[in-house]
């Protein structure tokens, strides 16, 4: 069979399925991205398509993410259309709803499109407002033109895919027919539990263990919509309630979603803030996949916040490593997360809330929260199960 996938970045969401469809000598895969990297995938074939200018400054600001989406979407088509000058017809496409993907269906009219439908934005009931910022009719509409991307490939794809119910619950309910919630999949026999895991912490000497008494907390970005702020404030008072607690905590210093701050960054406005023992304070800053690891498996209890947003995919890792998991009551999280079944659950914005439940892990450890957290994972979320299952949606959609 012959696949065209497509996404901003490579290999993204589809890392797992493509490594499996490549296992198939005789599938030809051809993937359209718009970022360079040294990533490659044997069996492979990946495509950078090219920009052919940047987002005017003086559009209109309600507009601007959908004229970023029409640039990659026209760059991933005239791409298309060199493929399919060479001899290249898909039987099935498989793209990311990022705009790469919206004019695909125009160059190949009979085939069939999946689309991985990740966010549909609502300006009630979710990120927008959460943290208690007036929506007034000016967000509204900036908010009802950031969909236009995701509104186009809705109505052109065959098929779409959402990684959550609280996920494909934000897509209006006129699509719902079209769209099956499945997971990419958490590769379980990876993330397991490991007492004897030691972390060395990067540029440092000071090696932990899941001996010591460690908090932990991993992001790709530090920024409100992931708490980052909420976590360094329970961290302070934390850190002065346990003379042998440490804190360590991974990702990078940027924002991944929402607004940057005006000065600075979300680290450095938090770290001038608060009263910190910074001998006890570790961040490793982004870290190989094997490292990452040892973070989750050295971790006494392990931290998650977010926005009714997209749920990260750490809080299921961290789940199959068998965590002890104190998370915010937010509806991502309890879709997945049942109190004082696999974790405890605190209202966002409860910092004492959160020092409170983490001490009482920390004291008395529930081996049977940390076992439940791996099973849930292990039973609904697991790669070995939910992989045959995903290509089987594309394949049939070339059948």
């Amino acid at each position: 069979m012959k696949f065209l996938f497509s996404h901003r970045n490579f290999p993204a969401q589809f890392r797992h399925i493509l490594i499996e469809l490549a296992q198939d000598s005789t599938n030809e895969i051809v993937f359209l991205t718009g970022t360079q990297n040294n990533v490659e995938i044997k069996g492979v074939k990946k495509i950078l398509y090219r920009l052919k200018r940047e987002v005017p400054k003086d559009c209109h600001r309600y507009l601007r993410q959908y004229e970023e989406a029409v640039i990659h979407g026209q760059a991933a088509a005239e791409a298309a259309i060199k493929l399919k000058l060479q001899g290249f017809l898909p039987d099935v496409i498989y793209a990311h709803s990022w705009g790469n993907s919206m004019f695909l269906k125009d160059v190949f009219p009979n085939t069939p499109q999946l689309n991985y439908c990740e966010w549909y934005y609502n300006a009630r009931g979710a990120d927008i407002g959460f943290n208690g910022e007036f929506v007034n009719e000016d967000r509204l509409a900036l908010t009802r033109c950031k969909n236009a991307q995701l509104l186009i490939d809705l109505v052109n794809c065959d098929k779409g895919v959402c990684p959550t119910q609280w996920q494909k619950n934000q897509i209006p309910k006129e699509f719902h027919n079209k769209i099956e919630v499945i997971h990419d999949g958490i590769d379980t026999d990876y993330f397991v539990p490991d007492e004897n895991a030691i972390l060395k912490i990067p540029n440092t000497n000071i090696e932990l263990s899941a001996k010591d008494e460690i908090l932990t907390y991993a992001t790709r970005g530090m920024e409100p919509y992931r708490g980052f702020p909420q976590f360094m404030e329970i961290a302070e008072k934390l850190l002065k309630l346990r003379p042998n607690l440490h804190v360590v905590i991974g990702g990078e210093d940027r924002v991944c979603y929402g607004p940057k701050p005006k000065n600075g960054s979300f680290k450095e406005i938090m770290l001038n803030k608060l009263d910190l023992d910074m001998n006890r304070v570790h961040f490793t800053g982004g870290l190989p996949y094997g490292e990452y690891r040892k973070l989750l498996q050295i971790s006494s209890v392990h931290v998650y916040l977010t926005y009714p947003f997209i749920l990260s995919w750490s809080l299921l890792e961290a789940m199959s490593i068998g965590c002890s998991i104190v998370a915010s009551k937010t509806a991502p999280v309890e879709e997945v997360i049942k109190h004082n079944e696999n974790g405890l659950l605190v209202d966002f914005y409860d910092v004492d809330g959160f020092v409170k439940q983490i001490t009482y892990l920390l004291d008395n450890p529930q081996e049977n929260l940390r076992k439940n957290a791996r099973q849930t994972v292990v039973d609904n979320y697991n790669l070995k199960n939910l992989l045959p299952k995903h290509i089987e949606i594309l394949k049939s959609l070339a059948k």
